[in-house]
């Protein structure tokens, strides 16, 4: 079974730093497709050691979208 989720990069010094945002999985790599890859990685060995988890998950990813703030 396959799940969608969202994933935040953002460049951090010479790294990229990629976050599962339903999962709270953090990886990184030298690239942005590095950091995809070693992310999806980690969230599928995130997911086979808690299986519980499969089950509070959508198979939909959630809409994300940016904000503008006055401040």
């Amino acid at each position: 079974m396959s799940y969608k989720f969202t994933a935040s990069i953002n460049k951090e010094g010479k790294w990229f730093v990629a976050r599962a945002i339903e999962f709270g999985v953090v990886s990184q790599g030298r690239t942005i497709e590095e950091a995809r890859q070693n992310l999806k990685e980690a969230v599928e060995l995130y997911l086979a050691g808690e299986p519980r988890m499969k089950k509070l998950i959508s198979r939909e990813a959630p809409l994300v979208t940016t904000i503008e703030a006055k401040g």
